[in-house]
């Protein structure tokens, strides 16, 4: 999982929405959270469920966390097989 943090998304939204479309193989869950209400809210969430190898997915956060009012957090679950 990654927690995406995005300050400015007017800015930056264009930016953002490529990387996502080219790592899109490896998004299988995509979730935006932000304000509502009448105006366009400043900054928002992303919350990414990452799948496919973690080279991928690790060049996915540098590449966002290299843009200017993006922040990448990633979660990681590991789960035991029965």
């Amino acid at each position: 999982m990654l927690g995406v943090h995005i300050t400015d998304r007017v800015k930056e939204a264009v930016a953002v929405q490529r990387l996502l479309t080219q790592f899109g193989e490896q998004i299988k869950t995509r979730l935006g959270l932000h304000e509502v209400g009448s105006a366009t809210s400043p900054n928002g969430l992303l919350l990414l469920e990452m799948v496919g190898p973690d080279a991928g997915i690790q060049e996915l956060s540098d590449k966002l966390n290299a843009i200017d009012g993006v922040e990448v957090q990633s979660m990681v679950f590991f789960h035991l097989a029965d």
